[in-house]
């Protein structure tokens, strides 16, 4: 049977709560360095609180140290990994070789006993590259969100690794890890935690020429990631992990979208029981509606999943709008330089009156002026189809609004916290003392296998009515008591004859069973450690022997990020002939700022390979304050390039 993890991002250990609350299986999250994330940082002390609440139900905490490390840095790095193990990490995502080589043996000779997850900023995307990871030692492997479902099974089978996958959540435009835009115009690097997001910046878009063939729009903004309805056809093709984007997204996002997903993950195990099962314990209940349109989006997008193009692009949205809610018909001046918006409210297909959005007061909206720039405001007073509140700038009639923020929703979110609890049963076997006292035996066996035995004196009192007492057993010993849930599976009396006992001592049985229970540690369900021990494989095809494989005899240039000695060392050793330093050291002048499977020309319907177009098979140019970037396409492989280039006088 196949374990099916859902993998929520934390921002901090609130979040992290939550998701794990809401059905997560693991949370990913960063310590107080190099983490990939520069605001999103957390102290070791508040990983370890994480962990100890996490493992209460079988889930795990992975440690984000997936920047690219300069070699002052290696020794901070090391002591990070030391304090993680210590502080209960179960494994770190790692981008630089670096941290292989350290945690098998470290400047002072100490093996770190933690998986090491190969990060998506790896680039790994064919089953040469992920051969060598598997090889170096890294149990899982976190894939490229641009590949197709036959891309990924093939590097499943042919590895044997866990396989992680991006499902939900925001899309770099560039592959991941390969993305220089952001150092060369800032000097800020997306590979060191700092990326400017320079693909949601407007751009002009011009030909050889000089023609400007599209103004001010957001031209390297991908929609966000969903495949909601796609876990099970992931599954199928290998991926154990389904993996949320998004640590520094804010509480709602992450309880919404980990809900969702959970849910969805639970009917796949419910259609085969005999094939999955979930990678934690506990089930969660209570809470709210999750609704994926209500969290933060720029439209959705399944990318090239199915190995074909689709629009990718939001060029007009590249912060997000929200749901499409209606047009504005009038825009009334008030008082205290307020206005009274009036709309035609947005119905849904099927016209029922019931489907017009209801606004409520507080609710977030959006909009885009005449110059492309997306405005915001907050509705003080909403009624039926109008919006009170503060001037807004450049609302007129005939524009498009959008609700981006819900606050009935963010209410909901609030008030309905859900409850995650750890299923067990407690039977209770009833014996006497030869001086007639009662003792009540309770044991208890929970969902993940533990069990507990408490004995207690229950005094010398019989029942007066035998069948009200063993009710009164199975009413107040079938409740909850702390993460616990409670069922009364038998109550044998060896003499026939009950004992009459209190509510007040039944729930101090209850309780005592819990606090047991919490002192007898969980048994995780297994992963794997390919630097420690061989584990079964999904294929026998796979090679132990690092020749023969990826990078050996091969160049390796600046994209594989090469920032200190120890990763040139690990890149050497597997035969690597020139070895080249990353972009942040070199700033090589030729180099690509970006390699992407994502196309402007198909966007824009004038691709010579599918749109069928003429007269624009040479490159474009992008403009943006001042800086000029040329696009290349290079059609064999159906990918486009982005390189500086000086901007035209």
């Amino acid at each position: 049977m196949r374990t099916l993890e859902l993998l929520a991002p934390a921002r901090n250990i609130e979040i992290g709560i939550a998701a794990i609350d809401c059905g997560a299986d693991a949370v990913y999250i960063a310590g107080p360095a190099f983490g990939a994330r520069q605001a999103a940082g957390n102290s070791i002390e508040d990983i370890s609180r994480l962990c100890d609440y996490a493992h209460k139900f079988g889930a795990r905490i992975f440690l984000t140290l997936n920047t690219i490390l300069y070699d002052e840095e290696l020794q901070e790095a090391e002591e990070l990994m030391l304090k993680a193990e210590q502080a209960g990490v179960d494994a770190i995502i790692v981008q630089d070789l670096a941290i292989m080589k350290m945690a098998d043996g470290g400047t002072d000779g100490k093996t770190l006993g933690i998986p090491l997850h190969a990060s998506t900023q790896c680039a790994i995307r064919d089953v040469d590259k992920a051969m060598f990871y598997r090889q170096s030692g890294f149990s899982r492997l976190v894939l490229e969100r641009e590949l197709p479902l036959e891309t990924v099974r093939k590097i499943s089978e042919s590895t044997g690794c866990e396989i992680e996958f991006f499902v939900h959540g925001a899309l770099c435009v560039c592959y991941s890890g390969q993305c220089y835009m952001s150092e060369y115009i800032s000097g800020r690097s997306a590979n060191r935690g700092e990326c400017i997001q320079a693909c949601r910046s407007l751009y002009d878009l011009t030909d050889d020429s000089g023609k400007v063939l599209v103004r001010n729009k957001a031209l390297l903004s991908l929609k966000d990631y969903n495949l909601l309805h796609r876990l099970e056809d992931l599954a199928d093709a290998g991926v154990d992990s389904f993996k949320i984007e998004g640590r520094l997204k804010n509480i709602s996002y992450v309880k919404n979208t980990v809900r969702a997903y959970s849910q969805a993950l639970d009917e796949i195990i419910r259609k085969h029981p005999d094939k999955y099962c979930r990678g934690s314990f506990g089930k969660v209940s209570g809470g709210f509606t999750p609704d994926l349109n209500k969290t933060f989006n720029r439209g959705y997008t399944e990318l090239f999943l199915d190995g074909k193009r689709g629009h990718w692009a939001s060029m007009d949205t590249p912060k997000g709008m929200g749901e499409a809610i209606g047009k504005v018909i009038s825009v009334k001046p008030l008082k205290n330089n307020e206005i009274l918006i009036g709309l035609n409210l947005r119905r849904s297909s099927g016209g029922d009156s019931s489907e017009v959005p209801v606004l409520n007061n507080g609710d977030g909206f959006a909009f885009t002026d005449r110059n492309g720039e997306i405005i915001g405001f907050r509705g003080d007073v909403c009624s039926g189809s109008t919006i009170r509140c503060k001037n807004v700038p450049n609302i007129r009639p005939g524009i498009n609004l959008f609700r981006n923020i819900s606050s009935a929703f963010e209410k909901e979110l609030s008030a309905r916290q859900c409850k995650r609890t750890i299923g067990a049963t407690v039977s209770i076997n009833i014996s006497e003392t030869p001086d007639s006292h009662y003792l009540a035996l309770a044991s208890a066996v929970t969902e993940d296998g533990r069990r507990v035995d408490a004995e207690f004196d229950a005094g010398t009192e019989s029942a007066q009515n035998e069948e009200r007492a063993r009710s009164m057993f199975e009413s107040q010993i079938g409740k909850e008591a702390g993460i616990y849930s409670f069922r009364l599976s038998s109550v044998h009396a060896e003499t026939g004859s009950m004992p009459f006992c209190s509510s007040a001592f039944l729930n101090e049985i209850r309780r005592t069973v819990a606090e047991k229970l919490d002192r007898t540690p969980l048994t995780p369900k297994p992963m794997l450690d390919l630097r420690t021990s061989d584990h079964n494989r999904r294929s026998g095809s796979a090679s132990d022997k690092t020749e023969g494989h990826f990078p050996a005899n091969q160049d390796i240039d600046y994209k594989f990020n090469v920032s200190n000695h120890l990763s040139r060392s690990a890149y050497g050793h597997a035969g690597g002939k020139t070895i080249e330093e990353a972009y942040e050291l070199s700033h090589r002048k030729d180099a690509e700022l970006m390699r992407t499977k994502y196309c402007i020309k198909y966007e824009l319907g004038i691709c010579p390979k599918y749109c069928g177009t003429k007269g624009l098979g040479g490159p474009l140019h992008l403009h943006n304050n001042g800086r000029s970037f040329r696009l290349s396409f290079d059609c064999s492989r159906c990918e486009m390039t982005v390189s500086a280039e000086e901007a035209k006088k």
